[in-house]
């Protein structure tokens, strides 16, 4: 199979512009090919990572990548996949950004005796006359067909600045340039980069009057159709400064079961047949799956002595917890019986309570070992919210009855979900003992507040 092929198979490869040509430039190690990185930021993030494992796979097939960095086309901004317009930055921090690429390139990338190249676009961008430029580039593009092009369409509705029009010439000339100095003759790009990659190709044709090829590799979306590499606080970063390893080996082990196997075909460098036997993986296979995954990636990454660290953790995950400290569910629901006959409680939620202490001493045996792994533990048994606070009454002595209600019913700031149970299968094939019943824990627990 040839590294073109070996895309394919991994789901990589959206769109070419002739597919034949490009299909033999790369399996013979021709293709001296170029992906832009604009630097938008002082680190690389997940969104970049399918582009440098590409660039890896085709330069250990004997093609030759040229990283282009955007310091010139960082001045204006890519409009593709934006609402709203970039925020300008100065040149002082486009090449702090630039600088810190480079370093994390390298992982990926072998920059040694000419089998790789770094270059810099504010080389020939920063220098162009206006003038000259538009008479030398502007008949070559049709205002009409770039009004079309996918990369502006969503910016039409809040308004295209003129600003940002410019780029898709910026980003042709930039492939004009590199064919002409580098004898780059390919270009490749997120799928969203297909106008402009096409007005680099189409330029070359016109000026030149010699080919040059293009071709897209897909978005890295989850199940839903979301772009990978966001969580709540932001980015996965490359840069450990910004996104630790754990962090970053714990956003792959958390990916969604419907997603994992596309994550190592298209991100790892396993081999595709080792790949495909997990295909029949299901249930707990696809946690052992997930963490083959982030192993790979923060290797990848991070390196070898990192990803090992990352392995070696406990991951205790728990539910509607209660314990001498704090605030929780049963000192509430004792505080309101004391001035209320009746409490509106939700009966369409079930989960399992889990008494502080119980979890303690579970936490504390597992660290004397090195199971090392992701658990879930509560103490054993299941109920709704209203069966929860019937026993604590029942317990406690209180005379306060509890009415039933729904979620509906009973609307809160935070959405809690309909089903908290909590499997503990791994615990069992760990050898660890499940904690007691949740009833014995609340009688324990009133117990301790001198209730029972």
């Amino acid at each position: 199979m040839g590294v073109y092929e070996e895309l394919q198979a991994r789901g990589l490869i959206a769109q070419v512009t002739n597919e034949e040509e490009i299909r033999k430039m790369v399996n013979e190690g021709r293709a001296v090919f170029y992906i832009g990185f604009d630097p938008t930021a002082d680190s690389l993030h997940v969104g970049h990572f399918m582009a440098l494992c590409l660039m890896k796979r085709l330069q250990m097939a004997g093609n030759k990548p040229i990283a282009l960095i955007g310091g010139g086309t960082g001045m204006v901004g890519d409009p593709s996949g934006r609402t709203d317009m970039r925020t300008m930055m100065t040149v002082e921090t486009i090449q702090h950004n630039c600088d810190c690429f480079k370093k994390q390139m390298s992982r990926f990338i072998d920059f040694s005796e000419g089998k790789a190249m770094m270059v810099n676009n504010a080389e020939w961008l920063m220098n162009l006359n206006y003038i000259d430029f538009l008479r030398e580039i502007g008949p070559h593009f049709s205002v009409n067909n770039m009004l079309r092009a996918e990369c502006y369409k969503q910016r039409m509705e809040k308004g295209l600045s003129f600003l940002e029009f410019n780029y898709m010439l910026m980003q042709s000339y930039d492939f004009y340039e590199l064919f002409q100095r580098y004898g780059c003759n390919m270009q490749f790009g997120g799928d969203d980069q297909w106008s402009n990659m096409l007005g680099g190709t189409e330029l070359i044709r016109r000026k030149l009057g010699k080919d040059a090829h293009a071709m897209t590799i897909t978005l890295l979306l989850n199940s839903e159709g979301k772009k990978m590499g966001k969580t709540q606080s932001g980015a996965v970063w490359l840069d450990p400064n910004k996104t630790t390893p754990f962090e970053f080996y714990q956003y792959w082990r958390n990916v969604g079961d419907a997603d994992v196997l596309k994550c190592l075909r298209m991100l790892t460098f396993l081999p595709l047949e080792q790949i495909d036997e997990m295909d029949k993986w299901e249930g707990s296979q696809l946690n052992q799956a997930k963490e083959i995954l982030a192993y790979e990636l923060t290797n990848l990454v991070h390196g070898e002595e990192e990803a090992k660290k990352c392995q070696k953790h406990f991951i205790v995950r728990t539910s509607w917890v209660f314990g001498i400290n704090g605030g929780n569910f049963v000192k509430t629901m004792l505080r309101l019986a004391d001035s209320h006959e009746k409490l509106t409680v939700v009966d369409d939620q079930t989960g399992s309570p889990t008494y502080t202490p119980d979890l303690a001493r579970l936490i504390c045996d597992m660290i004397k070992t090195e199971k090392y792994g992701t658990y879930h533990a509560s103490n054993e048994g299941y109920c709704t919210w209203a069966e929860f606070a019937k026993e604590i009454m029942r317990q406690a002595g209180k005379a306060t009855e509890i009415v039933p209600c729904t979620t509906a019913e009973y609307p809160a700031k935070a959405k809690r979900p309909e089903n908290s149970r909590l499997s503990k299968k791994c615990l069992d094939d760990a050898g660890f003992d499940r904690l007691p019943p949740w009833q014995d824990a609340l009688a324990r627990f009133l117990k301790e507040l001198d209730l029972a």
